[in-house]
């Protein structure tokens, strides 16, 4: 494509990613200085659009950031009143007490939300401060500076063909300046991929290690809804397959929450992590819950998991990582929200003092001091041998051990030290032929329902005329390599039926890419075993249009 001129604007910040962290980071600088100039681009529908997550809302981030949050009306009302936590049989339950659990897995003072809401919510808070929030922007592009630092993105790009040529109503989009960039694209960024392979900023560090989160929003029974009752299980239906468990919070209005996470550092790649999820609703416990209840919604989205030690430098020239796009959640918590919004705090505060001194372009290593050194290092410190335990343990060492772990970590001191994760998620993929296939259930269309019915409930959609915004290194690798050697993980692991090997009689495979399906789960990028399927950004507003996820 030949060169393209774009308009350019000039903002103090530029802030890509209207979630918890890029949201926090906005209304921080203008509390510090009410003239910085900050810009939020936003590549959802509207903000909230394409937020999701459990959710179980330790409020200290929100606390730090605006300590009058409950008087501006925050979208933040059900308390966590019951905490329960089971351990799943096929048929039957058994209850774990909480009280040999460590002080920091309690949930009181928590409150189960909506994080698409509030979002929305944050948005409209950062709006009146002055900040100028664009939605239906993708960002395709970095910016580079004469010293190769980043100065920029570029956003708004429209109307090119699938071909890749420009169509007749092209809009080259704009290039947006700042004298910092923040990257708050939530897991697995398509820019901050590029920033961290660039500047090697995960030297030295683990690999980062992901989950897949799948959640249903239900309408269930009044006589059975239990306001603020927040239930974690372990163990049928995954058992050995894979790591991952379930939760179901009770919100307002007689829903609940029912959500399911399946680590992707799975050995077996017959494993199919959405008819786990639609196989768990069947458990007794789940199914007397949702029997005579409507699914009103549905969505997906991969959990960065490998914490303290797959966190990478968050800083380069120019650019910082923020929340997701860093690892932040803690993982035995189920939590990464308040830990976004410490994050976009902090990175605000470094901004700020870097312009004031008249700095803009360098590195902000305030900002990785304040996150290492402070409670997100701590917070994520003291659980960080639980994943690596749980992946090469399993289930019940990483409840004993890791358990153990924990509790001496709120004394100051491990004696496990740090554990390595070893494999990234891809590398732990194994051939076929070492594992046997696994016989799912059909879908009842009552408790569980097929891939294309759900994401319909995800109100997902993409203008066809477009780039595929899933892309192949090697066109050749999904048929010659992924189905032959590992029976074609693709249309398993991915959790909206993008992907699938069609087989015509007297022909080859083909490998077909049903773009318009992806949910921007990410988990194509993070599990595909030959690390061939690389994860863009389509053209602004595409994508789910997430409710009150």
């Amino acid at each position: 494509m030949a060169e393209v001129e774009r308009e350019t604007m000039e903002y103090d910040v530029v802030i890509v990613g209207a979630g918890p962290a890029g949201l926090s980071a906005a209304i921080r600088l203008k509390q510090l200085d009410a003239d910085c100039n900050v810009v939020v681009l936003e590549k959802g529908s509207e903000v909230g659009a394409h937020i999701l997550s459990g959710a179980v809302l330790d409020p200290i981030g929100l606390d730090a950031l605006m300590p009058d949050w409950k008087e501006k009306g925050a979208p933040i009302k059900t308390k966590v009143i019951e905490d329960n936590f089971y351990m799943l049989g096929e048929a039957g339950k058994l209850r774990v007490p909480n009280f040999p659990m460590p002080p920091l897995m309690n949930n009181h003072g928590n409150y189960i939300v909506s994080m698409a809401n509030v979002c929305r919510w944050m948005a409209e808070q950062a709006e009146e401060l002055g900040v100028e929030i664009f939605p239906g922007m993708s960002c395709s592009e970095l910016v580079y500076g004469e010293n190769g630092e980043i100065k920029g993105v570029v956003a708004g790009e429209f109307g090119i063909n699938p071909d890749g040529t420009k169509g007749d109503n092209y809009e080259p989009g704009m290039e947006l300046h700042g004298k910092y960039v923040f990257l708050s694209e939530g897991v697995r960024g398509s820019l901050s991929k590029q920033v961290i392979a660039k500047y090697d900023l995960d030297a030295g560090k683990e690999p980062q290690k992901y989950g897949l989160g799948m959640k249903e929003i239900w309408e269930i029974d009044p006589a059975k809804h239990k306001e603020g009752t927040v239930t974690h299980t372990m163990g049928w239906p995954l058992n050995s397959n894979a790591g991952g468990g379930s939760f179901i919070y009770h919100i307002e209005n007689n829903q609940v929450y029912v959500g399911f996470v399946v680590h992707l550092g799975y050995k077996n790649p017959h494993v199919f992590p959405y008819m786990e999820f639609q196989r768990f609703k069947h458990h007794p416990m789940v199914a007397e819950l949702l029997k005579g209840g409507k699914r009103v919604a549905y969505g997906a989205r991969a959990i960065t998991e490998g914490g303290y030690q797959s966190m990478p430098k968050m800083v380069a020239p120019g650019v910082a990582l923020l929340g997701c796009s860093v690892g932040m959640v803690n993982v035995p918590r189920i939590k990464g929200n308040h830990n976004a919004m410490l994050s976009g705090k902090a990175a605000a505060e470094a901004a700020f003092d870097a312009i004031q001194a008249g700095r803009s372009g360098d590195e902000l290593t305030a900002y990785e001091q304040d996150v290492r050194g402070g409670e997100i290092g701590k917070d994520l410190k003291k659980v960080r041998n639980v994943k690596p335990l749980w992946s090469k343990y399993g289930l019940m060492t990483s409840l004993a051990v890791g358990g153990f772990d924990m509790w001496t970590n709120t004394l100051g001191f491990s004696l496990l030290g740090t554990l390595g994760h070893g494999k990234s998620d891809a590398e732990a993929t194994e051939k076929a032929s070492k594992h046997k296939k696994i016989d799912y259930p059909k879908p009842d269309g009552k408790l569980s329902f097929d891939r294309l019915t759900n994401v319909a409930f995800s109100f997902t959609n993409h203008d066809e005329n477009q780039p595929a915004h899933l892309t192949l290194k090697d066109p050749s690798v999904p048929v010659n390599v992924n189905l032959k050697e590992y029976a074609g993980p693709s249309a398993r692991y991915c959790p909206a039926g993008v992907y699938e090997f069609v087989e015509e009689e007297g022909k080859d495979p083909r490998f077909v890419i049903n773009f318009q399906n992806c949910v921007h789960c990410k988990t194509c990028d993070i599990k595909d075993p030959s690390q061939n399927i690389v994860w863009t950004t389509p053209q602004g507003g595409d994508g789910p249009n997430y409710p009150n996820m």
